[in-house]
């Protein structure tokens, strides 16, 4: 299998080469810095040394994506499988072990690792490892796990994630780099995002320009008509709707697919074990509906949070709310459109100016 690089920037790539294939290292950068596309390459590259290579990520809609890009890189090769981190749990154990709550029960976890010792070159490559727990990278030192982790700890939407320096302390010895730029969002796009970030330093402005976000005030069910709008404006656009509930997913999919069957709009569930509502073709133009949960290291062309309504009770300042938006609002490359029913703007997108977020 030969190496094939896909659009990197001059310190992207530098990242990629620059980064020796022994050890432990953890990659660090904002959203649209490319981290998805460069643990691709990394696993890819870590098999052409001959390794086996297993490229994890906690969303089984990421572990999609990653699985074409790494297709994308070269011919299929045995040797970089794309997985979940509970797949790979469960097959490293022969079930993931659980307590009484349904948690992992890590310290049954760590007693098998400490009777079997190390895995003889066991490498791993590790996507959005912010939403991973601290007890995983445990585990990754005890199996002596030669591991590559890709994270932002802003981008946060999971109740047990870490931090990078936690990441860091559990893997033990460990490099770390950050990367920096943006090469995802426009800058109108970008800004709007950076309304909602959280933490220390802002994340730098891309220099290329789109049309300014804008925010939908929508009558009860008028969500369709924004969407079927936009479908037939962009036809050639991928388009996600990401929503914040499993009922809202179905109702629009209903709705959709009676009032204009020929879209054919795609609609991915975690609660899905297999089938049209489990596995997506994400290069395919058209609409996208995901939840809120699964939109994690995702890309779309346009995107169109339909109901910010259902957050008009939360905290504006809570920054586990601000982190949601910021996700949502990086995984836009075009266009960025926000909806809500009701008479009064969400707290949150009403503290922003007419400048960054247009209305109607």
């Amino acid at each position: 299998m030969t190496l094939t690089y896909l659009d990197l920037s001059p310190e992207q790539r530098a990242c990629l080469v620059d980064l020796p294939f022994d050890g432990n290292h953890l990659v660090s950068g904002p959203p649209g810095s490319g981290k998805s596309l460069l643990a691709a390459q990394r696993a890819v590259m870590l098999a052409l040394t001959g390794a086996e290579v297993t490229l994890l990520t906690r969303s089984n809609l990421l572990r999609q994506s990653l699985a074409a890009l790494v297709h994308a890189l070269g011919p299929a090769d045995p040797k970089v499988r794309v997985t979940t981190a509970h797949s790979w749990l469960s097959a490293w154990y022969g079930k993931a072990p659980s307590t009484a709550d349904g948690s992992y029960d890590w310290d049954a976890c760590y007693d098998r690792a400490a009777g079997t010792g190390p895995v003889p070159g066991l490498t791993l490559v590790v996507d959005e490892g912010q939403d991973l727990p601290p007890d995983f990278y445990r585990l990754c030192r005890l199996l002596g796990a030669r591991t590559t982790v890709y994270a932002d700890e802003c981008q946060r939407l999971t109740d047990t994630n870490s931090t990078l320096a936690e990441i860091a302390r559990c893997l033990g010895r460990c490099s770390r780099l950050e990367l920096d730029g943006n090469h995802r969002n426009t800058r109108q796009i970008a800004s709007l995002a950076a309304h909602f970030h959280t933490g220390a330093g802002m994340p730098s402005l891309p220099d290329r320009e789109g049309p300014p976000p804008r925010l939908h005030r929508l009558p009860p069910r008028g969500t369709a008509d924004l969407l079927i709008h936009l479908a037939e404006k962009h036809p050639r656009q991928t388009i996600g709707v990401i929503v914040n509930s499993s009922h809202t997913q179905f109702s629009l999919l209903g709705t959709l697919q009676n009032r204009a069957p020929r879209l054919k709009p795609q609609m991915y569930t975690s609660k899905a074990t297999k089938g049209r509502y489990r596995n997506l073709d994400l290069d395919r133009p058209g609409l996208v509906l995901v939840h809120r949960a699964s939109a994690k290291g995702l890309g779309f062309d346009t995107v169109v949070v339909p109901d910010a309504h259902t957050d008009a009770a939360a905290d504006p300042t809570s920054a586990a709310l601000r982190m949601a938006y910021y996700v949502l609002a990086t995984r836009a490359r075009r266009e960025l459109h926000f909806a809500y029913e009701g008479d009064t703007e969400p707290p949150l997108l009403a503290q922003v100016g007419p400048a960054t977020l247009l209305r109607g």
